[in-house]
């Protein structure tokens, strides 16, 4: 039996709400239990999101893994330990997966560039001339060059421990990336309030490097808080930047994913 155990990271995934949206938009048919007071997560003594843990038919923890990756030596386990239980006709054979989307593995091979978060608590590379004004509205510029991974901001935002906030139109996120894919964990701070924003890969439109949260022409809109894939490169990877402007006011922004 799977079970799922969903241990919020972000304030906003403590809405009950939010977490429906997301088991019915990646078709979840598992029970998914919500930890909001993180008394699973602090029986685990769990550090990592995701994270696996597998039990056999007595309850004893036989195997876990944290993070992505090691899918095929996930099944495997589940398949020793289904025989072990004398559940016959699982096979060996691994299951094929035509995974999809933000669904899909990273690509590891090309991956140079780590998870990072938007909030002063736990930003790095932040390169915007005189750095994070932790709480207030500040104005901020993009810096005419940005290092690999370093990240900035321009438009006045502030800066909150988990987030950022954009407090009048036209607002930016620039990011210099190594991966196939990005994503930002992001959405309008006012429910129910969409926000428009526009995507540039190297200066221009993303045309077949968008991602599916945005068109060929990087256009796209922020309906609910979730993972937006932005960029999804279908040819060779290479140091690229990537930027956002927010037509409107309200973007709030948490970290950036690649994959």
């Amino acid at each position: 039996m799977v079970i799922g155990v969903h241990t919020p990271e972000f304030s906003f995934e403590h809405n009950p709400e939010n977490v429906r949206r997301a088991v019915q938009d990646m078709r979840i048919t598992c029970p998914v239990a919500t930890d909001n007071d993180y008394a699973v997560w602090s029986a685990f003594d769990n550090h990592y999101w995701p994270a696996l843990y597998f039990a056999d038919a007595q309850g004893r923890i036989r195997h876990h893994h944290f993070g992505e990756g090691e899918y095929q030596q996930s099944e495997m386990v589940i398949q020793q330990l289904l025989a072990e239980a004398g559940s016959g006709g699982t096979g060996h054979d691994l299951v094929s997966v035509d995974a999809r989307g933000l669904e899909a593995p990273a690509d590891w091979a090309s991956l140079r560039s780590p998870e990072n978060y938007t909030g002063y608590e736990r930003t790095e590379n932040f390169a915007s001339p005189g750095g994070p004004v932790p709480g207030k509205p500040h104005v901020y510029t993009v810096p005419a060059r940005l290092g690999l991974n370093q990240w900035a901001l321009s438009g006045d935002w502030t800066m909150e421990e988990e987030a950022i906030t954009l407090n009048a139109a036209n607002g930016q996120i620039a990011c210099r990336f190594h991966a196939r894919d990005l994503n930002l964990v992001m959405g309008p701070a006012a429910p129910a309030t969409p926000v428009r924003f526009r995507v540039l890969l190297d200066g221009q439109p993303p045309g077949e490097a968008h991602g599916a949260d945005v068109d060929g022409d990087g256009n796209g809109t922020l309906t609910h808080q979730r993972v937006y894939q932005l960029i999804r490169q279908p040819g060779p990877i290479t140091d690229r930047t990537f930027e956002t402007t927010f037509l409107d006011s309200g973007a709030q922004a948490y970290s950036f994913t690649f994959g």
